[in-house]
């Protein structure tokens, strides 16, 4: 009669093999459950940000740099020297210079393109076929989250950005020809500020949702550059009622705002828009496309 023999190490290993799989069960059920919170899962993905910044930080300092510093060099210090352009005559008779002019404009269009472009641009790398934003959609967290960290990247790049336009324009222009400053109220300096970077992040998140990625070259051509033309960047406000229907429609501008809050906050010899009107746009502004901006990244995270 033929008997079956078991194999050596048969029993043996079916035994281990039960204890390492009983371990590793109480092992899975003594492990501590993760709690995590909105303010936790926000502070890793600011600090996931971050660190993508920080690998293009190069890059990114650049491109904060270059724009106020050749509007600097050429209207503050090349154009005086030469004896044209503003600052000279009447002008600097009076002492007012251009560089005074210049800084709340270039620091209104340094919010909007460094807080449009620090949200817009990664958006559309992350919505292309990749897909590489569903890594952090699937964060505990609701998706309206991800889409206010979104714009808080961009709003703290974009009020970087403004903020290195005071030492160029401090250092870069012709003797005689420095900016005069007066900050009226640090409160209503910080407020502007505050708005303008997160109202322009809010309409970078915005469009980086609504508009097909292909055709956002020709929408930032389109949009930015009437944007910043008229956008009272090389004037005040008050500089075109002679142009009394240009004056009017120009409001439509978010970025008027944004440099007559700075003019008033820090040139207020200049004439500049009431403060009510200046804080309604900017905080309406703000409500009004962080809310779209939220909706679309939304809609377009979950379809």
């Amino acid at each position: 009669m033929a008997t079956t023999t078991q194999p050596a190490g048969i029993g043996t290993a079916s035994g281990d093999g039960a204890q390492v799989g009983s371990s590793i069960a109480r092992l899975i059920t003594d492990a501590p459950v993760p709690h995590p919170t909105l303010l936790k899962t926000f502070g890793a993905m600011m600090a996931r940000e971050f660190r993508v910044l920080g690998r293009n930080a190069p890059s990114t300092f650049i491109r904060a740099v270059m724009q106020p510093l050749l509007f600097a060099f050429v209207f503050a210090y090349v154009l005086p020297k030469i004896g044209s352009g503003f600052g000279t005559g009447a002008a600097a008779a009076s002492g007012l210079t251009f560089s005074t002019i210049l800084v709340p404009g270039l620091m209104g269009s340094m919010f909007l393109m460094q807080g449009m472009f620090g949200t817009t641009m990664p958006l559309v790398m992350e919505f292309s076929w990749q897909r590489t934003i569903e890594d952090r959609a699937l964060a505990p967290v609701p998706i309206r989250v991800l889409a206010i960290q979104k714009i808080t990247a961009g709003a703290i790049q974009a009020f970087i950005g403004a903020a290195i336009v005071f030492p160029v324009v401090y250092w870069v222009h012709a003797p005689g020809q420095g900016p005069h400053i007066d900050v009226t109220s640090w409160f209503l300096l910080a407020a502007v500020m505050v708005f303008s970077s997160t109202l322009t992040a809010s309409m970078g998140l915005w469009l980086g949702t609504v508009v097909d990625p292909r055709k956002m070259q020709m929408v930032f051509a389109v949009v930015l550059l009437p944007l910043t033309m008229l956008g009272c960047v090389y004037y005040p406000w008050s500089a075109l009622h002679v142009i009394r229907w240009l004056q009017i429609l120009v409001l439509i501008n978010p970025m008027v705002y944004m440099t007559e809050g700075l003019r008033a906050a820090l040139t207020p010899s200049i004439g500049h828009m009431p403060l009510w009107a200046i804080m309604l746009a900017l905080v309406g502004g703000t409500a009004v496309f962080g809310y779209l901006g939220i909706r679309s990244f939304r809609n377009r995270v979950v379809g």
